[in-house]
């Protein structure tokens, strides 16, 4: 099997065949990007990378310097020591898994990703091989953490938007600026109702909409105008004066944390909603059943060795890459 080795806080190096996978080091000829999170970018921006077409678009209007090689889902990169493919994994959009296949095996790198897919993605594949390792993220690994599913937490989205509409409250979602909160728009745009997004997700928008993912009614955020649309902005900026100017509004919480519901009271918010751009404890243990692979590496996860406990269970060889998990989902 391919030799896989830590590197920094989130990347990883296969030695063997020079490939980094959301690696900033300069032990690799080949770095890969799985999607375009802030804890996946190589720090170093001026490395050149391969990415997916939206991934591309999303580094550089975050800031990414460097080189971009677009690489699109399915189109096969070949080396001289290795092949290189990306599968769709439904996480954001743009966001992929890296089957990377060579003489010392094959492995398939999932990044982070959501299946089923979040619904403003390009969905979700997995090759169409026997897997020997297979590097997976963790984020929610306890039992606790079963979502609902799709249209449950669309029909919930939409109702806190179009009830709290109807009693004269503006509806605030909180949800990360690249990911959940395209997914929001997308879903609430059957409303037909305003939107106003923060300013650092209202740039990114115009990526989904040019990949086929239309947001409905939306503009950037305007104090002055924002009273009486939907709001979609991170929880980080309900501190920081967004909205603070507009009386009556409710709050709903956008996270697969929401599924923990002491989060109510933490965060002191009017609704909770478990809506994730990460797979289940139960979908994640399924899917490692269904691609029964010779080796399992767990990353980005407080909770290893529960993971490593259900998969014991069902005879499946696992390990702990101790890469770090950011809680933005």
């Amino acid at each position: 099997m391919l030799k896989v080795v830590k590197a920094g806080y989130h990347g990883i190096l296969l030695p063997e065949v020079g490939i980094g996978l959301d690696y900033s080091g300069s032990k690799a000829e080949y770095i890969f990007i799985s999607h375009a999170h802030a804890d996946h970018v190589p720090k170093n921006r001026k490395l050149s990378v391969y990415a997916t077409p939206p991934t591309a678009s999303f580094m550089k209007l975050r800031g990414f310097g460097g080189e971009v090689k677009p690489l699109e889902f399915g189109q096969t990169l070949k080396t001289d020591k290795a092949r290189i493919t990306f599968y769709p994994a439904g996480h954001i959009l743009g966001s992929a898994m890296t089957f990377v296949e060579s003489e010392f095996g094959n492995l398939l790198y999932t990044g982070d990703y959501r299946t089923p897919p979040s619904p403003a993605t390009e969905g979700f594949e997995l090759p169409d091989a026997k897997i020997d390792t297979f590097i997976t993220e963790a984020t929610f690994s306890l039992p606790i953490y079963k979502w609902k599913t799709e249209e449950e937490l669309a029909q919930q989205i939409r109702t806190f938007a179009s009830q709290n509409l109807e009693e004269g409250f503006t509806p605030v979602f909180t949800a990360y600026n690249l990911g959940k909160a395209q997914e929001l728009m997308f879903i609430l745009k059957e409303l037909n109702h305003p939107m106003q997004i923060h300013g650092a997700g209202f740039k990114l928008c115009k990526v989904y909409e040019e990949h086929g993912f239309p947001l409905g009614d939306y503009e950037t955020y305007n104090r002055d105008t924002c009273e009486g649309k939907i709001l979609i902005t991170p929880s980080s900026a309900l501190g920081t004066g967004f909205a603070s100017n507009v009386k009556k509004k409710r709050v709903a919480y956008c996270s697969g944390w929401a599924a923990n519901e002491s989060r109510q009271t933490q965060l002191t918010v009017d609704e909770l909603i478990p809506i994730s751009d990460h797979l289940d404890f139960f979908e994640l243990i399924d899917l490692c059943q269904r691609l029964n692979p010779k080796k399992v590496l767990i990353t980005h996860t407080p909770n290893p060795k529960v993971v490593q406990h259900y998969l014991d269970e069902l005879g499946i060889n696992s390990g702990f890459l101790d890469l770090e998990a950011v809680d933005n989902e």
